[in-house]
């Protein structure tokens, strides 16, 4: 498996989106990608209750504890490498959470436009 360069939004370095839990589609704590990440996990999200009540709604519990996959469940205020479709579903919605631009993948890019990254960013002044 060969992971695409590890750049955020930016460029820059990819920095660590979450290790406890640990998240990113190699459960490496970075929002990492490559050909075999078909959801294309690249979008670093700061989790609320509300995104997890949608997406639980959407089908996709992240809430309750997995144990068999070593995971506790999310809760509010975790970061959580997000599918990038996801995050533009639930943007259209009106319950997208908000974003870690230094944390979420350059890849993210070609999903969701920059300027829409940047209205939900965390991390920008």
């Amino acid at each position: 498996m060969e992971m695409d360069k590890s750049l955020n939004v930016f460029g820059e370095t990819l920095e660590l989106c979450c290790n406890d839990p640990i998240t990113g589609a190699y459960r490496d704590g970075k929002c990492n990608t490559s050909k075999l990440d078909v959801g294309s996990h690249t979008v670093c999200i700061k989790v609320t209750k509300e995104f997890l009540e949608y997406s639980t709604s959407k089908g996709n519990d992240l809430s309750t504890p997995v144990p068999e996959y070593q995971f506790k469940g999310l809760k509010p205020g975790n970061s959580w490498c997000l599918c990038a479709s996801r995050w533009l579903e639930a943007e259209k919605d009106n319950m997208a959470p908000r974003i870690h631009l230094t944390r979420t993948h350059i890849k993210a890019l070609d999903i969701v436009p920059m300027e829409l990254l940047k209205k939900y960013a965390v991390d920008l002044n």
